[in-house]
């Protein structure tokens, strides 16, 4: 039986909860999978499958204390094949495994998105050198591959496959009216209420400074509109404004999605195909997102709107549209939930990437 170490960092937000559903998966589809990670949200979330292995997120002295640390969990679970999942992975787990165990490389957003100048500069050269040792490199959107492809890291000459982001349909699904009720009565919100959602991590690449500059305009149309911000991070504490909610990390994101009148994405950079949008449209609620890689193949047609990043104007005025109209919200609710169904079901996902693992373990 193939024997599959996935390897993680960050464990948090987007790429835990993708590690985690996917390793889950694969157990349930009765192969032998571990997963190294730090400790966090991950290592609970798949349970005895999880492995200690202590990393930074950041690049640095740090990776070969990281490296040694990652040699001994590859000795002790001896993987058939190695999947890392995020830059600061794909670099301690390449430079300990150089080609000698076959190799799944899955960025989740390329590294040189996080910075410009030198730094940027210095993680475009190390992915084209760890490109060497990558067996197959997996793409969540085509955006990202044509980025990695800019960059001379994904070449003709390297597999690459891409493989978009899945949502767990079962999990994020519509609700009654009345437990839409119920979920906006625990918050002291009436069912009237306009409400905006926007959930994730909370700093300058996700875009909610530039939501709540948004907000303000939203509510000279709608002044009882509200606005919730679920997530928590650094830039939490600059975000005040008139009927917007800060209400930290919450365990249940989906009942926020369905209790919604339209779900708000509002990344700035450093995208690939990012979950929020897909869990918004599978609980059945519009979207309005930016312009941001994997956002266009991935909100489908009549499903919300997409603006540009960085401005506020348009972004109120989408928000506007469907806050004041509960008609256009709900018929591009269920547009939105029709599309997930249709093409973004996360059952396909782990079963296209489990096949090419299993693929690569055989030098296939």
């Amino acid at each position: 039986m193939t024997r599959i170490l996935h390897v993680a960092q960050p464990v948090d937000g987007g790429v835990g909860r993708y590690v985690a559903d996917l390793a889950r998966w694969q157990l349930g589809a009765g192969l032998e999978v571990a997963v190294a990670s730090p400790p966090g949200q991950l290592a609970d979330d798949v349970g005895a499958a999880w492995v200690r292995w202590d990393a930074v997120r950041s690049p640095g002295l740090s990776a070969a204390g990281e490296t040694r640390r990652l040699a001994a969990v590859v000795r002790s679970f001896a993987p058939d094949v190695v999947h890392l999942h995020s830059s600061k992975a794909g670099l301690d787990g390449r430079l300990l495994l150089r080609g000698r165990v076959p190799t799944v490389f899955q960025p989740h957003g390329w590294s040189w998105q996080a910075g410009g100048g030198a730094v940027g500069a210095a993680s475009v050269a190390w992915e084209r050198l760890g490109a060497r040792w990558t067996d197959l490199t997996v793409c969540v959107s085509a955006d990202e591959r044509k980025a990695g492809e800019a960059r001379g890291v994904v070449t003709a000459r390297r597999r690459t496959e891409v493989v978009p982001n899945g949502v767990d349909l079962d999990r994020f699904r519509p609700v009654p009216a009345a437990q839409r009720a119920a979920y906006r009565a625990e918050l002291g919100l009436d069912p009237d209420t306009p409400v905006a959602v926007c959930v994730g991590r909370i700093d300058a690449q996700k875009g909610q400074d530039v939501l709540v500059r948004a907000w303000a305009s939203v509510r000279v149309e709608c002044p009882d509109a509200i606005l919730l911000l679920v997530g928590d991070g650094p830039g939490r504490a600059g975000l005040v404004g008139d009927g917007v909610r800060l209400l930290g990390e919450q365990p249940d994101a989906p009942r926020f999605y369905a209790l919604a009148d339209v779900v708000a994405f509002t990344s700035q950079w450093g995208e690939a195909m990012a979950l929020t949008p897909l869990e918004g449209m599978a609980c059945g609620r519009p979207v309005v997102a930016t312009d941001v890689a994997g956002v266009r193949e991935s909100v489908g047609e009549g499903c919300g709107a997409i603006v540009p990043p960085g401005d506020p104007g348009a972004l109120a005025a989408a928000l506007t549209d469907r806050v004041r109209s509960p008609e256009l919200a709900d018929a591009e609710g269920r547009r939105a939930r029709t599309h997930a169904e249709a093409n973004l079901d996360v059952r396909k996902t782990h079963a296209r990437i489990t096949d090419l693992t299993l693929r690569t373990s055989e030098g296939c």
